[in-house]
């Protein structure tokens, strides 16, 4: 063993590990997991003194893909706002825990330290249930054992349904093209936007933001992003003529990818829709901006581009069978200053889609009232009012404005916080859940790029964590511990279906909520992560009971 102290501590995946505090997180040790879910836990580190080229290992009988990964320590200047409530871990400015690291050349342990590594644990599909031991180990680059410990994880016989939550995080291309630092729609841009997709899916992300023009998103008004249409268009007199080609191979990318949904791209300006988003197209051979801030989204130009776009657009969708799979947007966060200008739009809009879904982000529950807006997706902290009136097909968000009360996924927010969410989507029936940041890396209004690394909070625009939950790698995107967070809560939610589907939705909610003060809401829930973990041990061995009953 080594010579100099060196501690190791197995701790769930709930704990954020803090370098400049002392780990009070009581040991954890073993755990269940269902035949097909993936499970994380941390090994917590911790020397006396720097340490080079330390080499991790995991070792273990059970069949199938364990990986191990250093959860790094990013900057956040602006972590909470000042009148935040008391469910957080810090507010002050500070290196957090987040992104996740393959370990190449070995780690460097920084003396008197914690320090963590992330272990997931994704089983074969023919593992056989069982108790299976993980032994972990840290080795000098001479081969001395600086520590070791080991995690007991039990494979239950039972699986998880299939995921029927329909889920997004905003997937912005342009951030990707500007990072990496390629021409739009290249083959290199290509190539890297099928690794975020491939990503995406794999974290239980199932819808794709899909910008048949350049997303009119978080936008300086009279500003513009990079242009990332994937519609040709070619202007000839009053007429236009489209072509499809990008498009035809976005779809084709995204479904050899495992993407379910495609939400198209907003087709009217931000908070209101008084504009159109950036449209450019062939004018006489030369490319010309079409529409944009200038463009009034009520005017007759406008409304003539979209009679003649939207029918070949659902002619595209039919061909290619999506029509149960397309969402479509009008304007994002419309407020009722501009409701009069948001029903200008939605009803232009609706004459041509008939029979397609059509959802937006918003909280105020008149616009759906007056039949605005067929599929509302109110904050969960103005959820409320649709709740109360028993709003069918009910979808929620947050955003950088849900920092109190409800569920969050800011660095400053302990993970608990982030899981808790899959809860509350199964009690409510939620059928879908949209969050506007998957990557994006650029500041507010989208001025300037940045690098997320360094900028964690969009040069102090939003609490850190907010605006992206992946990181631009070398060569394609870096995973962060709260994506693999809202996985898990997305498996709590699967596990909480899966047991309704064998002992009825009335007794799961008896168990879900056992021993609760109050009724589990979007506002008040449990804040302990010995709670939640202890529940999904509970709903874990239930189903597994239920499953060998009937079989």
């Amino acid at each position: 063993m080594n010579k100099f102290p060196f501690e190791t501590r197995t701790v769930h995946s709930l704990v954020k590990v803090f370098a400049d505090e002392p780990l009070n997180a009581e040991p954890f040790q073993q755990a269940s997991a269902l035949l097909n879910e993936t499970y994380s836990f941390q090994l917590a580190y911790r020397s006396d003194r720097q340490v080079k080229h330390v080499r991790a290992e995991a070792k273990s009988a059970l069949p199938g893909l364990m990986t191990i990964r250093e959860v790094g320590l990013v900057p956040a200047d602006f972590p909470i706002y000042a009148d935040h409530d008391g469910f957080l871990l810090r507010d002050t400015p500070g290196l957090y825990p987040d992104p996740l690291y393959p370990i190449n050349g070995g780690l460097v342990c920084l003396p008197n330290q914690w320090r963590a590594l992330w272990v997931t644990v994704e089983p074969d599909s023919g593992a056989v249930p069982g108790s299976y031991d993980i032994a972990l180990s840290l080795e000098s680059e001479e081969g001395e054992t600086l520590g070791a410990a080991t995690f007991e994880l039990e494979l239950l016989p039972a699986s998880l349904p299939p995921q029927s939550l329909i889920h997004t995080e905003w997937f912005h291309t342009d951030c990707i093209a500007t990072h990496y630092n390629v021409d739009v729609w290249s083959e290199e841009h290509w190539r890297l936007v099928e690794k975020f997709v491939r990503t995406a899916v794999n974290s239980g992300i199932n819808m794709l933001l899909t910008p048949l023009f350049t997303p009119p998103l978080d936008t300086r008004i009279g500003g513009e992003r990079p242009t990332v249409q994937l519609i040709d268009v070619e202007k000839s007199g009053s007429g236009y003529s489209f072509g499809f080609e990008r498009l035809q191979r976005w779809v084709n990318m995204a479904r050899a990818a495992g993407v379910e949904y495609f939400e198209m791209s907003h087709l009217f300006t931000q908070w209101g829709a008084k504009h159109a988003p950036k449209v450019v197209g062939t004018v006489n051979g030369s490319e010309e901006k079409l529409f944009g801030w200038e463009t009034d989204a009520a005017g007759d130009e406008y409304g003539s581009f979209l009679e003649q776009f939207l029918p070949e657009l659902v002619r595209f969708i039919e061909r290619n069978g999506l029509k149960d799979s397309v969402y479509f947007h009008v304007s994002d966060e419309p407020t009722m200053h501009s409701i009069d200008s948001y029903r200008s739009a939605s009803e232009l809009l609706q004459r041509h889609i008939k029979g397609f879904k059509v959802f937006d982000a918003l909280s105020e529950y008149e616009f759906y009232e007056q039949g605005l807006v067929p599929i509302p997706v109110p904050a969960n902290n103005h959820i409320e009012p649709f709740l109360e009136h028993g709003v069918e097909n009910l979808w929620t968000y947050y955003c950088c404005v849900q920092y109190k009360g409800v569920a969050n996924r800011f660095f400053a927010f302990p993970s608990v916080r982030s899981r808790i969410l899959g809860m509350q989507l199964y009690k409510y029936n939620i059928v879908g859940f949209l969050q506007w940041g998957y990557n994006f890396w650029y500041t507010q209004y989208s001025t300037k790029a940045i690098d997320p690394f360094r900028v964690t909070d969009a040069e102090g625009s939003f609490p850190a964590g907010d605006a992206f939950i992946v990181y631009p790698g070398p060569d394609g995107p870096l995973e962060s511990l709260r994506l693999q967070v809202m996985r898990e809560a997305l498996q709590d939610l699967r596990a909480l279906q899966g047991l309704e589907q064998h002992i009825g939705r009335a007794a799961v909610m008896e168990l879900l909520e056992e021993g609760l003060d109050s009724p589990l809401t979007f506002s008040s829930y449990p804040q302990e992560a010995d709670w939640l973990l202890r529940k999904r041990e509970q709903i874990n061995h239930k189903l597994t009971e239920v499953s060998v009953l009937t079989t």
